[in-house]
């Protein structure tokens, strides 16, 4: 009884995972879709505000409280800088040179950074064997799956890469300080951030962009409604609930299950096939995703051994 509980548990987790991987590999097409009109600032700012705005509204209507204390709002700040603010506004920015296919290689380090963060800095989680061949073979997946053309393009825009680089150190911090917003629930980060974020971002916007002059398409209005709403307001809310359940390396381990969905997307809706290293990429794909994220024995021991004690 004890087993099947935890094993419905970690199920349940692996598809919120499995959810946010699928609405973070969508926001790339948003972004690309959106910039093509609207700036970068001017995209993140209303991206931000508008995802804030209705986790905001829902957390009212749900009596979710809001936080008073000034300390968890500076917390919030630091989770907008590293979620938010700077990665969205650095992605937006880079997409506009680097190829799709680099642009997911770089982007795909997270759980590598996240592994390194947790094993050098923090150490908040234990750091096996087993994380690190699913890091390993998550990111030797990812090149599979994409395949060495994509690095015919490294260097020749070393700028946008590096900005693509430093977005995933960010969100590898992000996963990590997540982790302190233990006992909240997890629309609350995801709202307080994403509104520090709009703070942040929307005077900026005002002042570079001066967005009353721009005239967006409407394909580019409807990509931006839709990162806003799936790709952030949606996806910031199951991340903070996988943060807390999976830890900071498993929550990252959705960087690697991007490309094998958008290449499963290809295969039903356009017709793509893929070639054997294809095949082979999405196997190391989902062996590294599974060994970040599915517990080990001595884990489900623990997890049945709790409930036992609960029920006693």
């Amino acid at each position: 009884m004890q087993t099947t509980t935890a094993s419905k548990s970690t199920g349940l987790d692996l598809l919120w995972l499995l959810a946010l991987s699928t609405l973070w590999g969508a926001s790339y097409t948003f972004i690309r879709i959106g910039v093509a009109t609207i700036p970068p600032f001017t995209l993140i700012a209303a991206r931000t505000l508008i995802a804030g705005t209705l986790l905001l509204l829902w957390m009212l209507a749900q009596r979710v409280p809001i936080p008073r204390d000034p300390a968890v709002w500076r917390r919030f700040a630091v989770q907008a800088l590293l979620n938010s603010v700077i990665p969205f506004t650095l992605i937006a920015w880079a997409e506009r040179s680097v190829e799709a296919g680099l642009a997911t290689i770089l982007n795909s380090t997270s759980p590598v950074m996240a592994f390194l963060g947790t094993w050098l800095i923090t150490r908040h989680e234990r750091v096996s064997a087993r994380k690190l061949f699913g890091i390993a073979a998550g990111l030797a997946g990812i090149c599979l799956v994409v395949g060495v053309s994509a690095f015919e393009g490294l260097g020749r825009q070393l700028v946008a890469q590096l900005a693509i680089v430093a977005a995933t150190i960010c969100y590898a911090g992000a996963a990590i300080y997540g982790r302190s917003f233990e006992g909240l629930s997890p629309v609350t980060p995801a709202a307080g951030s994403l509104m520090v974020g709009a703070i942040v971002l929307v005077p900026v916007s005002l002042v570079v962009d001066r967005p009353w002059t721009l005239h967006p398409s409407l394909q580019s209005m409807m990509a931006l409604i839709a990162l806003a709403v799936f790709s952030t307001a949606i996806a910031f809310v199951i991340y903070f609930r996988l943060v807390q359940t999976l830890g900071s390396v498993g929550t990252t381990a959705q960087a690697y299950l991007r490309v094998p969905i958008g290449v499963a997307i290809g295969i039903a809706w356009l017709g793509e096939s893929l070639s054997p290293s294809a095949w082979l990429g999405l196997g190391c794909v989902v062996a590294g995703v599974a060994a970040m994220t599915l517990p080990s024995v001595s884990q489900w021991r623990a997890t049945g051994h709790r409930l036992r004690s609960n029920r006693e």
